[in-house]
């Protein structure tokens, strides 16, 4: 196949930062995609609709004035969250889901949430109004690996959390596992999942191919080939429980090569061209559309976009950086290239 054809994409797990960094990144993902669920670990981070609504206004400031593009806002839960402001953030189209982050467990994670059982009311009144959760699933406890923290947070954590809510939607987003896979659809249209280009495309042995790559840095972190593949055969697989979610989470080089450089991948610039190289070596570019574009606004409720889009398989190389301010930021395969180029939207 020299050439595919599809709706419009949309990224259901992003991150934009805010002030200059937010405005050099949010192009590359309004030039790719028609949506985009954003995620709300900003410093402080955004745990009300009013600061989800000047956080939505800044980021449609910086999209370019030829694209059309939607940012759908998530609340931070805290151990405080305000569950009145969250229903009504929701039911009023402000929110899209809220996100859980366990304490401490990612960038800007330590405002998240201490307690899973202090805030069970809060998960109680969202199953109500049919409000969707979405997780980082890790469990960061001393005793467990950094490797295992998925499988623990799905076992302790999640299993216990869908059994006490039964109608409680979820999102478990950007997986790592087989065990996060094998979860994902165990539980039928309740439970769906995010994959990132980084963990469909390479291992943890790619963190240290050479020496220590800090830009395939990212949390969750690379796992065990076997899991890698588990990943691309359910990203592949057509099941609607599976969706694209980038997690792109854009860093400064300085902030990335540091005695504890920051967890994430830039793959905004080149996220779709990722993807399908995935689906290309799966031969599974027939099922493309469904995992970038039809799962996840089945999921969320929200039409698919009608808007086609074509890429053609024709090489283009990667610039080796974003400036920002006085740094830059190194995107996924910076300096290198990829196989697909974007030709139209019809």
């Amino acid at each position: 196949m020299e050439s595919i054809t599809f709706r419009r994409p949309v990224d259901l797990h992003v991150h934009f930062r805010d002030g200059s960094m937010l405005d050099k990144v949010v192009p590359f993902t309004a030039r790719q995609f028609a949506r985009a669920i954003v995620m709300p670990n900003l410093t402080p981070p955004v745990t009300s609709a009013a600061m989800a609504q000047a956080y939505r206004q800044r980021i449609l400031a910086a999209v370019p004035d030829d694209l059309d593009f939607t940012p759908m806002m998530t609340c931070y839960l805290t151990d405080q969250t305000d569950v009145t402001d969250l229903l009504a953030g929701y039911r009023d189209g402000i929110f899209a889901a809220a996100k859980l982050y366990p304490a401490h467990a990612t960038t800007n994670a330590q405002f998240g949430v201490t307690s899973i059982a202090a805030i069970d009311h809060v998960f109680a009144a969202m199953a109500d109004a049919g409000m969707p959760l979405l997780t980082h699933g890790e469990l960061v406890r001393h005793d467990v690996d950094i490797f295992d923290r998925e499988q623990y947070f799905l076992d302790e954590v999640l299993a216990p959390l869908l059994e006490r809510h039964p109608t409680l939607r979820l999102v478990l987003e950007h997986i790592t596992t087989s065990e996060g896979a094998a979860f994902a659809t165990r539980y039928g249209s309740r439970v769906a999942a995010t994959i990132t280009p980084q963990h469909l495309l390479f291992n943890r042995n790619a963190l240290f191919e050479g020496g220590l790559r800090p830009h395939l840095y990212c949390m969750p972190i690379l796992k065990r080939a076997r899991h890698q593949q588990a990943l691309r055969a359910a990203a592949t697989s057509g099941l609607p429980n599976f969706f694209l979610g980038t997690d792109t989470a854009p860093h400064v080089r300085s902030a990335k090569e540091a005695d504890c450089g920051c967890a994430g991948v830039f793959s905004a610039p080149v996220a779709v061209e990722a993807y399908l190289c995935v689906f290309d070596q799966e031969a599974a570019l027939a099922r493309f559309e469904a995992f970038a574009s039809l799962n996840g606004p089945a999921f969320y409720g929200f039409p698919p976009d009608q808007q086609l889009v074509t890429y053609i398989r024709q090489r283009q190389p990667v610039a080796l950086s974003v400036a920002v301010d006085n740094d830059e930021i190194v995107p996924l395969f910076g300096g290198g290239s990829v196989d697909w180029t974007l030709r139209q939207k019809v």
